[in-house]
């Protein structure tokens, strides 16, 4: 079939057809690009996305800096946001605004660059006030950003309709990329920085340009960790820290600071004064809700076990939550406990495990980067890309500088020319015609300096000028011996950026907000008496506890249509893993199983089975529980209950199985088991040391147990010592059972991923003897 294609001529004539494919893929991509770079991305220079450079430099042209003893009178937001529309910003009035706001909120970002005067909202998810209430003017910090715009140190391109002139860059004096962070999401690409204190962003920028071979431990000894702009803990260790930094990407546990405030007769309540990024008082306080008063989910008749357990869980230990968030404090919420006889640490402990007062923050070091490519970049590169932004910078302000300087004392040179000859000059400009070509002739002085002596003031002429000249040109010479300097020598200009960044970071710095102490993650334990208890399944997945173990499986009674797929003797601390036909393993804890004489309840009401998945076996045991899992297609692997164990309800995938695979029953290993035995569907039996076997705790395919085919799948599997026991049908279609020790296992015996040999009757499964 031929391409669609579409002409895209302007006039019908000529053969510039396009197509349409082709078209779509460019068109996209381009809109792609506009997004990465034009919205959602921050720069590595400047730190800044778009919106948030132009509502800046529109202030800043705007006379809206911070500058004199109170500084610029603030303006309504609207006029602002309405000049970033008209001159820079050609989108939508929301947009501007919301990013306005958010440069405004100290609970958003670390060193708020505008100074907002109005409601610009709360950490509570408020929103700010409409743009015709609030008010705004540049923050005192913004001076890093903004004091150098004019001094020749970024380029500065057409804005949207051509008709003003944008700075590419803001001259950025702190790499603010770290300092304020970033989030957002382009196509395909999403940023997640978090914020970081700038004396320890300038101290580890200062010792990069001191010495480029910085080791990893001494930069990660000056920058240790983000600081957040609402404080709270990272208990992440070190290690994980580092690991993010190193790559770019990873996640860090953060989690809330809090106090014991102790009342009168022996009374206590804790008292929480710092929440991690992205938790709110009221996220808080409506997740206590949930859990002291849950609501039935979407699909179900009732309370699923689980929330009915947490609630007992969070009763047991909470009797109130109360939000006394205020001006003075702005994070302050006080949890009672149930009795003043509750340990502290558990009140604590169930708190973090069940809400967002401990939460992972991810990292996403993701930016344009000097080179205008989009990039995950390391800690260490983004630094050394900002470092070789300001040296550029500097390089080019200082050059821009030089420049002023010649030209000033070029300009005093033809004025002190003036003032020796002043009488001949004066006769000059009196009698001649064009007196500027005659000064010029006359004193061989340059166009710029003629044109000054014309029209110099008759005061400049004094005796007094003449020594102020003389003056102001032997400051400007040793000013320009400092810049010439600083541009003919490499290392005095590593000096001065280093002297600017030690003085602004003296005057811009703070103290560390956020506390870096590595602490165990908050896992909740629920109290479960330690009994010993039979799981029963049914071949269609319901599932119950008996207490006690004997039981008769005869005894079980089941649905109509359905039957036992098995019981497992195991006590109440343990674990019931479910294997789905796609290899992945869910976790549901025996003790929160339903008990009694009942039909149990369906499995899939305790876990969220993935759609298109079916229900393939199941197993109950301690965490330590050796298994040997295997598939159809002859491969095999052993692993821990424990390795299997996920908090998820949607379980963790483990097994990787090939098309047409099936996974086969779970074969538990037992203290003792030194050999594997492989039986195929043609009862070929294959038996090999269980050393040839290695544990596999994160999962996969596993190894090759037996050679087998589509049209002889592997059928069963059996760890096993001293006897096997092979079960299947005789003459006659008699049940029939045979133990293999000794000389006649011996005839099996061979290495892993044989063939093996036939029994002499038709097997259908292994098991230990």
């Amino acid at each position: 079939m031929d391409q669609t294609t579409m002409d895209f001529s302007s006039g019908g004539e000529g053969d510039d057809n396009l197509a349409l494919a082709r078209y779509a893929e460019r068109a996209y991509l381009e809109y792609a690009l506009s997004v990465v770079k034009g919205r959602a991305l921050p720069d590595v220079c400047d730190g800044q996305k778009p919106v948030q450079r132009r509502i800046l430099y529109a202030m800043e042209r705007m006379g809206l800096s911070f500058t004199g003893s109170g500084g610029a009178k603030p303006v309504k937001s609207a006029r602002v946001v309405g000049d970033v529309l008209g001159r820079y910003h050609p989108h939508g009035d929301t947009a501007a605004y919301d990013a306005l706001v958010r440069m405004a909120q100290d609970f958003s970002q670390r060193y708020p660059l505008i100074d907002g005067q109005g409601n610009f909202g709360s950490r509570d998810g408020d929103g700010a006030a409409a743009m015709r209430y609030t008010e705004a003017r540049l923050a005192p910090i913004t001076r890093l950003l903004l004091d150098e715009i004019d001094e020749g140190t970024v380029d500065f391109i057409p804005n949207y309709d051509g008709s003003t002139q944008e700075p590419r860059q803001l001259p950025a004096r702190l790499p603010f990329v770290l300092l304020n962070g970033a989030s957002g999401i382009a196509v395909g690409l999403a940023t997640e920085i978090p914020s970081h204190n700038l004396r320890e962003v300038a101290a580890a920028a200062v010792a990069l340009i001191r010495n480029e071979k910085l080791s990893d431990d001494e930069l990660f000894g000056l920058l240790p960790g983000p600081d957040f702009p609402g404080g709270g803990q990272i208990i992440s260790s070190a290690s994980d820290i580092r690991e993010a930094y190193a790559g770019g990407r990873g996640s860090l546990k953060v989690r809330a600071r809090w106090k014991i405030e102790d009342l009168a007769r022996g009374q206590w309540q804790l008292v929480v004064t710092e929440l991690p990024p992205g938790t709110s008082a009221q996220k808080v306080l409506e997740e206590i809700e949930e859990l002291t008063n849950p609501k039935v989910k979407a699909g179900k008749k009732a309370l699923t076990t689980e929330q009915l357990q947490l609630k007992t869980t969070v009763l047991a230990v909470l009797d109130a939550v109360r939000d006394e968030s205020s001006k003075d404090a702005p994070v302050r919420l006080v949890f009672e406990p149930k009795t003043s006889r509750i340990e502290q640490q558990e009140l604590i402990t169930t708190l973090l495990a069940h809400t967002s007062l401990e939460s992972s923050v991810p990292v996403n070091l993701t930016m344009v980067g000097s080179d205008g490519r989009p990039t995950q970049k390391s800690l260490r590169q983004v630094l050394t890309e900002w470092i070789g932004f300001r040296l550029a910078t500097v390089e080019r302000r200082t050059r821009h500088r030089l420049n002023k300087v010649l030209d000033r004392i070029h300009v005093l040179e033809g004025r002190q020319l003036v003032l020796l000859n002043i009488d001949e000059v004066i006769r000059i400009i009196r009698n001649a015609d064009e007196p500027k070509p005659a000064l010029i002739e006359r004193f061989r002085l340059s166009e710029r300096q003629a044109e000054d002596i014309l029209e110099i003031r008759l005061r400049q002429l004094a005796r007094l000028e003449a020594l102020k000249i003389e003056q102001e040109l032997k400051e400007l010479r040793g000013e320009q011996a400092k810049l010439e300097d600083i541009l003919g020598s490499p290392a005095a200009l590593r000096r001065t950026v280093v002297k600017e960044i030690e003085a602004d970071a003296k005057q811009y710095g703070d103290e560390r907000r956020t506390l870096i102490q590595e602490e165990k993650k908050a896992v909740a334990e629920v109290k479960v008496i330690d009994e010993p208890v039979t799981v029963v399944v049914s071949q269609k997945g319901w599932v119950r506890a008996r207490q006690g173990h004997g039981h008769d499986p005869a005894s079980f009674a089941f649905k109509a249509g359905d039957g036992l797929y098995g019981t497992f003797e195991c006590r109440t601390v343990d674990t019931l893993l479910v294997l789905g036909s796609n290899g992945r393993v869910y976790t549901v804890a025996v003790s929160t199983l339903p008990g009694g004489r009942g039909d149990g309840q369906p499995v899939t009401t305790m876990i969220e089975l993935e759609a298109g998945t079916q229900l393939a076996h199941y197993v109950a045991g301690p965490l330590e529980t050796t298994l040997l899992l295997a598939s159809t297609a002859g491969y095999g692997l052993l692993a821990r209950i424990g390795d299997m164990v996920s908090r998820q309800k949607g379980g963790k995938s483990f097994l990787d199985l090939d098309d047409g695979a099936r996974l086969l029953p779970p074969a538990p290993v037992a203290a003792g088991a030194g050999q594997v035995a492989c039986l195929s569907m043609s009862a070929r039996l294959l038996v090999f040391a269980l050393d040839e076997l290695k544990l596999q705790p994160k999962g996969g395919r596993g190894l090759t147990l037996m050679d087998v085919d589509a049209k002889d799948p592997l059928v069963s599997v059996a760890a096993f010592a001293g006897t096997l026991k092979v079960l299947g049908t005789g003459r006659g279609g008699k049940a029939k059972d045979e133990d293999y020790r000794g000389a006649a296992l011996a005839e099996y015996v061979g290495k892993r991923a044989r063939k093996g040999k036939a029994v002499g009757f038709k097997a259908t499964r292994v098991l230990p003897g």
